[in-house]
């Protein structure tokens, strides 16, 4: 099978993604990334054939446009860019980051099938859910459920004008106004993050968090069998402002080990905390505590490995993440990014067993997935079928039974995961 996967630069989404190109290399398949041009050369000595994703660049006068427009329009010139970098391929099928919306409409354009990944939970708006990035926790009895509809009645506008920019950019470029969809939707994160919901998608699938480490190089601890806390700084730019600067003041005088795992050793580090970049997954084998922004790559690699965490959400989703994990009760979330309360939140994830209990039962539903690539195998071989003079069937996963209670989504719930 030969698959384009088109992800964006930003290492939150194109990590996944080379991840997902490993995946589909082990499984015999032909894989080539398109992604910005920081991670081409990673990705070539990772063993994946990786080109340019062109249109990346915002032109003039997108800073003038609203967000919306601003996405869709821009997705809508990278997909005639791309069409015509695709054409001559010879591809099964495309692969589009959920952020890199150009990808899918490239696969429209062309004529081929196209699955959504999306490296993160599902984030589509529910009407079981409180509105995605608020953090709360679905509401119970008349004055919850009450609430959660007042929130989405107030975002919901927001949500149709989506839509309606997503319709005229698909215009623009000769799609039809109404949107398909892509055939099927790999949710790239571990069932603990995921929300049931009463309606869940037939064609999306949990198939755990795919992780890539950017790095060979290992990181020894520094010595000792005191606890070892691994901090790891937010990639993302919206990360919280002093989140590493007060976590290494919360660290100077407690009993513990410090490894910070970033690109470059930052200033003002202790000498006797290791900092630098190194494998973080080789990091979480011995790590007691990790303290991160609670973006969603550092968290599943935690709670994959049944490693508490100390959550310094900023923006973007990590709020959200934060909260889940929060009530799953295998981290602490701190805000503001003070000294104080991040010490007391290590000493209390270290001090309290109840948070390793719980990160090591999330690391036991992380088992209960499915295997991404078996779904775009299936893909492929339904759009041959359609496409045989006897005709076929469309993809369709195996059939979900739905509740919208609030939890972790398994196979009990919304069975995202058979």
């Amino acid at each position: 099978m030969r698959t384009a996967v088109v992800a964006g630069p930003d290492a939150g989404h194109a990590f996944p993604a080379l991840a997902l190109c490993r995946r589909l290399r082990d499984a015999g398949d032909t894989p080539i990334l398109y992604t910005g041009p920081g991670w081409l050369a990673p990705a070539a000595a990772d063993g994946t054939t990786a080109r340019l994703l062109r249109g990346l660049e915002p032109e003039p006068g997108d800073a003038d446009l609203d967000a919306g427009r601003r996405i869709h329009q821009r997705a809508a010139r990278m997909a005639e860019l791309l069409r015509d970098d695709l054409a001559d391929e010879s591809l099964d099928l495309v692969i589009a980051d959920v952020l890199t919306a150009g990808g899918g409409l490239a696969a429209e354009l062309l004529g081929l099938p196209w699955v959504e990944l999306s490296p993160h939970p599902l984030y589509r708006p529910s009407r079981s859910l409180p509105p995605i990035g608020s953090g709360l926790e679905s509401g119970r009895g008349p004055l919850g459920r009450g609430r959660d509809i007042l929130l989405r009645t107030m975002t919901g506008r927001a949500v149709r004008a989506g839509l309606r920019q997503r319709s005229q950019a698909r215009v623009g470029i000769g799609l039809p106004a109404v949107d398909p969809g892509p055939t099927a939707r790999l949710i790239a994160t571990i069932p603990d993050l995921e929300l049931a919901r009463v309606d869940w998608p037939v064609e999306a699938r949990v198939v755990g968090a795919l992780h890539w480490e950017p790095t060979d190089v290992v990181l020894e601890p520094p010595p000792g069998t005191a606890a070892l806390v691994m901090v790891a700084p937010s990639t993302a730019a919206t990360g919280a402002p002093g989140m590493l600067e007060a976590t290494v003041e919360a660290l100077a005088d407690l009993p513990v080990r410090v490894v910070i795992s970033a690109l470059d050793r930052p200033e003002g580090v202790p000498d006797h905390m290791v900092a630098g970049a190194g494998r973080q997954d080789l990091l979480l084998e011995a790590a007691d505590v990790v303290v991160c922004g609670a973006g969603h790559g550092l968290l599943t690699k935690a709670l994959t490995r049944g490693v508490p965490v100390v959550a310094i959400p900023g923006g973007g989703d990590q709020w959200e993440l934060a909260q889940r994990a929060a009530r799953r009760g295998s981290a602490v979330v701190v805000r503001p990014a003070t000294a104080e309360l991040v010490r007391t939140a290590v000493r209390t994830v270290l001090d309290d067993p109840s948070y390793r209990r719980a990160a090591q039962r999330a690391a036991g539903g992380a088992q209960r997935v499915v295997d991404p690539v078996a779904i775009c195998h299936a893909v492929v071989e339904d759009a041959a079928a359609r496409g045989a003079p006897e005709g076929g069937r469309r993809f369709d996963p195996a059939p979900t039974e739905r509740r919208g209670t609030e939890g972790s989504a398994d196979s009990s719930t919304v069975a995202p995961c058979v």
